[in-house]
């Protein structure tokens, strides 16, 4: 009977104990968790690599999406630079977590993606940068790389309705909108000319465009100004009012004066004119403005520039070509505002060397991701 019983106890001890898996250890000693995510998301994402050596546990944590919410609740997220650059054939992937010389960071090399295509269009929608079409072998493709900055890994994304090459891609509201970049040559690409990608439903859709009266396949530049998203063809462009969900021509004066890669900083959209100065356009009076105070800082001319938002600043990347057998990736940190008379001024916050490539490579994009 003792045997029995004792036979019994061990199997109902095993059972509980079976179905009470034992708990995973804290993340710090003594301290709930919830407290202890707070603590370590306020380190300096530069860091984040040496804190995912600590243990399992805390690299499966810094990764974790709940972790970089957090980070922007307690107002921790850092923007990181990431520069996609193309050399002959091949073509380069790297991400600056903290441009600044003053932190003593670097530019650092990025897994290279499995299958690079040429002309896709670039979006950045929450901590994941997506390629979207481009050519493989001079065809048009529909498939989407996404790069999730959180651990810089490549994932396949949803296959777009058609294939794009040159197109242009812009975040509103949540969302990715892609248009142009195909030839519209039947009734699926016309359908299909312009097509809105939701995270959370996983897949594309067309966004109605049969009041666009020309349907450009070629598109060089994309920006968001006030919820509408303003393409730019060869000669002219589209505007989408997202909201509104109605299509408009891009007026003449910002076609005019809209050369290279744009950014968008407080309603006011970034770009050179031929120049070479930094000027600003404003959509509400329709007019381009200089932005003054940055002469002295930068040189006239960059060759290669692209800019991008970076945490509310204008962030300027461009080649160096100084002859020898290497190219300099120059970057400056622009404090913008507007000035009480209507105008435009900026401070050079610094210029630096991020990175030297061989001689004959041309930076593709740029883009900034909060992290």
């Amino acid at each position: 009977m003792t045997d029995q019983t004792s036979s019994v106890t061990t199997t109902t001890a095993a059972a509980t104990s079976s179905s009470h898996p034992p708990q995973p250890p804290p993340l710090i000693p003594r301290l709930p968790d919830d407290v202890a995510i707070q603590c370590i998301a306020r380190v300096p994402r530069p860091y984040h690599p040496s804190l995912s050596l600590v243990s399992h546990l805390w690299r499966h944590t810094i990764r974790s999406q709940h972790f970089f919410t957090t980070r922007s609740l307690l107002h921790s997220t850092q923007h990181s630079l990431y520069l996609n650059l193309r050399h002959n054939s091949s073509f380069k992937w790297y991400y600056h977590p903290n441009p600044n010389p003053n932190h003593g960071s670097s530019l650092f090399p990025h897994p290279p993606i499995p299958i690079q295509p040429v002309g896709p269009a670039y979006a950045v929608l929450g901590s994941k940068i997506y390629l979207i079409g481009g050519s493989i072998n001079d065809i048009s493709s529909t498939s989407v790389w996404i790069l999730d900055c959180r651990v810089n890994r490549w994932e396949i994304g949803p296959k777009m309705k058609v294939g794009r090459e040159f197109a242009a891609a812009a975040t509103v509201n949540g969302k990715i909108y892609v248009m142009g970049g195909c030839l519209v040559d039947n009734k699926s690409r016309s359908v299909n000319w312009a097509e809105v990608f939701d995270p959370a439903v996983g897949m594309w859709c067309p966004v109605p465009s049969d009041s666009v009266d020309a349907k450009d396949k070629w598109m060089h530049a994309c920006a968001v100004i006030d919820g509408k998203i303003y393409a730019m063809a060869d000669r002219g462009g589209v505007v989408y009012d997202v909201g509104g969900m109605e299509w408009g021509r891009v007026p003449k004066r910002l076609d005019l004066g809209w050369r290279g890669r744009a950014v968008v900083i407080g309603g006011v959209l970034y770009c050179y004119d031929y120049l070479g100065k930094i000027r600003g356009y404003d959509v509400e009076r329709d007019v381009w403005k200089e932005l003054r105070g940055v002469e002295k800082g930068l040189p006239k001319f960059l060759c290669g520039a692209t800019m991008v938002d970076l945490d509310g600043r204008l962030c300027v990347v461009w080649e160096r070509k100084e002859g020898g057998k290497s190219m300099d990736v120059m970057c400056a940190e622009i404090d913008v505002c507007k000035d009480e008379d209507g105008g435009l001024s900026g401070s050079v916050l610094w210029v630096d060397v991020i990175l030297s490539v061989p001689v004959g490579s041309s930076i593709l994009h740029c883009m900034a991701v909060a992290l």
